[in-house]
């Protein structure tokens, strides 16, 4: 099962940023991003806050494969 959110919040906390200013600087509705591992997001979304982050699309997309770090 794909989990977006906890990819972003494991890339944020590598970069100290916070989920909240992700929201704010890519203008996406507060709690948007944690209903993110239920429901997918858009295209466009997911492109901004990958851009912000400085990661590609494919990394806040990768599942995880149970291996950890």
């Amino acid at each position: 099962k794909m989990k977006i959110y906890d990819n972003i919040c494991k890339v944020a906390k590598n970069k100290g940023v916070s989920i909240n200013s992700i929201e704010r600087e890519n203008e996406l509705s507060a709690g948007s991003l944690c209903k993110w591992n239920v429901v997918s997001p858009t295209v466009r979304s997911l492109k901004k806050v990958a851009e912000y982050l400085g990661v590609s699309i494919e990394e806040l997309l990768r599942e995880d494969d149970g291996k950890g770090e």
